[in-house]
């Protein structure tokens, strides 16, 4: 398994825990680039969730779409840990309350 594809299953693991509605966007070919690794549904709201290993960051066209979601209405995340999602979740969270 790849260093990304261990933040995509913890991250899975988690949404899981939490009772999220999720799937997993198939890109290319028919699909469109550059949308977030997880798609989810949690507490009423859209996310949209990249995951990216160690230090990487997302690509410009990827963060042209966590841009693109949270101008919409909905949260969005670049995340290289499930630490740091849960930070961004209760952060976004407490403000939506």
């Amino acid at each position: 398994m790849t260093p990304e594809g261990k933040v995509k299953k913890e991250v899975i693991a988690y949404l899981e825990e939490l009772g999220a509605y999720y799937f997993m966007p198939v890109t290319g070919g028919y699909g469109r680039s550059g949308v977030p690794d997880i798609v989810a549904c949690l507490y009423g709201n859209f996310v949209g969730i990249e995951c990216k290993a160690g230090n990487n960051q997302p690509t410009a066209l990827q963060e042209k779409n966590l841009k693109a979601i949270r101008s919409a209405g909905g949260l969005s995340f670049c995340v290289n840990s499930v630490k740091v999602l849960r930070e961004q979740l209760e952060s976004d969270f407490e403000r939506l309350e």
